[in-house]
């Protein structure tokens, strides 16, 4: 495609944004709700597309990862307030006002090409943007039927046709100049470095990620047999593909014998001396690189291509190791089931190991520890250098908020460590900047300030919109401070008790998390403490009831 192309399609765009960032949040939440319920019946259509034409992973596991983001990415973001005055705080006269970015430029990759296509698409549309998605060359059959399908939903609801294009032959100089295009605004990117490394060098906003090279450690006190489940089920779900799957597993040596005993029962083959060097030279050129033929492939096309043979029966073919580095090959991101596997003497050891794992190409993102002992998750907590780890639960379900309460999302950013903007699962929120209406408070040169009523009634016309969504959706009369439900969580939540709890002096992210758990307000005053992260999810799930100081 030439580049004439990519300016025709970008202002296409351009021009429906200005029409589509004029749409009130009903108007909004009408086009949201029309892509979900057009991405539903397709689910496994996109699914066996996206096998057939990139040969990366499963049907089935596509098909849930298409769902996951049809549908719970889809219930996490659809209560959030995008459109007019999203937050007020009265008392200290402070109003934020949502304000669009523009054209998203929304690079795909081929290992979950319709998935993040549905996830890239909803975000972008829920935050009043249009958006230029650049697919994958090898999944660009794919991605354009998700897109051409939401696109034609979206028109349907009402928004302007033009909203969401997608480049049909893209090459990697159409990607580049899509990035550089003067009419496109934000840079959604998802693919190798030398991707994120342009998008962070063309001038523009860029949420892109790194690399995920993912340690597990079974720590003593874990449940062994559910966390060898977890880490085979992270690693084998659709072969590997999804950045956040478990690259070694650490095996606390006092449980690795029941580890390696549980490795078995779950479908993990641990391969000899000689077929370790046969994956090395398989999965790893002479440049240290991966070989891109092995992705997202199954343990036994892996093997026969090394030259043994394995069953269909094997998940993950596991590599004994004895360090990390370039002369250890099958130590970096593998992005299929291969396995790597340590065994360190005690949590310090173990911690030790992580860290050198994460050094070789994983800073950053995501780290999964098995254990019940809390002393070793606060160490954890403050030693490892990622944004992500995930407590007895799958890596790659966790990370990207399945099996956790996360952010349901499928970019996930490394923060400075790994050489992102930021260190957060992209939701809709990342997508619009924040107008500020602030009122005088202390008057300079010694006059008086000029006293004015509240701009916005206590975030009456804040709450309104999700109320009424999760009332419909959920069956159920809506409850004050009520937060989203998960597909398989449970359906009882404590009454609010708003009216007799105390107001709070600080407010974290877990109080947020806690509240949006059980139905209740958190009520805050005007002086409440509140971390970014918290003020950020209780905004999205109007959980805060400001009161005057008491």
């Amino acid at each position: 495609m030439a580049e004439s192309d990519v300016d025709r399609a970008v202002g296409t765009v351009r021009q429906a944004f200005q029409q589509f960032s004029a749409f009130s949040q009903e108007q909004v939440d009408k086009v949201v709700d029309a892509m979900h319920e057009a991405c539903l019946p397709n689910l496994e259509k996109w699914a066996r597309m996206a096998h057939e034409e990139t040969g990366y992973g499963t049907i089935a596991d596509k098909t849930e990862k298409n769902r996951f983001a049809a549908e719970d990415v889809y219930r996490y973001i659809r209560p959030m307030k995008t459109v007019g005055f999203i937050s007020a705080d009265s008392g200290l006269g402070i109003y934020e006002v949502a304000s669009p970015m523009g054209v998203v430029a929304a690079v795909i990759p081929s290992t979950n090409p319709t998935s993040t296509a549905i996830y890239k698409i909803l975000i972008s549309l829920k935050a009043r943007n249009g958006i230029v998605v650049s697919p994958h060359p090898s999944a660009k059959n794919c991605i354009k039927a998700v897109c051409d399908a939401m696109h034609d939903a979206a028109a349907a609801a009402g928004a302007p046709r033009g909203i969401i294009a997608c480049l049909a032959s893209p090459t990697i100089e159409d990607t580049q100049a899509l990035m550089r295009n003067g009419g496109t605004n934000v840079i959604l990117a998802t693919g190798g470095i030398g991707l994120v490394n342009a998008a962070y060098s063309s001038g523009k906003p860029s949420y892109g990620v790194g690399p995920g090279n993912v340690p597990a450690f079974i720590e003593r006190t874990a449940a062994v047999s559910k966390a060898v489940k977890d880490v085979i089920a992270g690693k084998s779900f659709d072969w590997g593909t999804i950045c956040a799957s478990e690259q070694s597993l650490i095996a606390d040596l006092p449980v690795a014998a029941q580890v390696k005993e549980e490795l078995k029962r779950n479908g993990g083959y641990m391969v000899n001396e000689k077929e370790k060097a046969q994956l090395e030279v398989l999965v790893v050129d002479k440049e240290g690189r991966l070989n891109p033929k092995v992705v997202g492939r199954s343990p036994r096309y892996i093997a026969e291509k090394a030259g043994f043979s394995v069953s269909d029966s094997v998940r993950a073919l596991v590599v004994p190791e004895k360090g990390v580095g370039r002369d250890f090959p099958l130590s970096l991101e593998k992005l299929s089931p291969v396995l790597s596997y340590f065994e360190e003497d005690g949590w310090e050891a173990g911690c030790r190991r992580c860290i050198e794992v994460l050094q070789y190409g994983g800073l950053g993102h995501t780290l999964c520890l098995h254990t019940q002992d809390l002393e070793v998750i606060r160490q954890f907590a403050l030693k490892k250098p990622v944004f992500r780890i995930i407590i007895n639960s799958p890596g790659t379900h966790g990370a990207i908020g399945f099996s956790t309460n996360l952010p349901a999302a499928l970019t996930l950013g490394c923060g400075a460590l790994g050489n992102n903007i930021t260190s957060d699962n992209i939701t809709p929120l990342h997508l619009i900047d924040r107008k500020r209406v602030c009122y005088e408070a202390r008057a300079v040169g010694g006059g008086k300030v000029i006293p004015l009523p509240p701009l916005v009634k206590q975030g009456d016309e804040i709450e309104d919109a999700a109320k009424r969504f999760l009332a419909q959706r959920m069956g159920a009369a809506p409850r004050q401070g009520e937060g989203q439900r998960r597909a398989g969580a449970n359906a009882d939540v404590a009454p609010s008790r708003a009216s007799v709890a105390p107001a709070l002096d600080f407010v974290s992210e877990s109080d947020v998390r806690q509240a949006v758990k059980s139905g209740l307000k958190l009520r805050i005053h005007p002086r409440t403490i509140i971390t970014p992260s918290a003020r950020e999810l209780g905004e999205a799930h109007q959980i805060f009831e400001r009161i005057p100081k008491e």
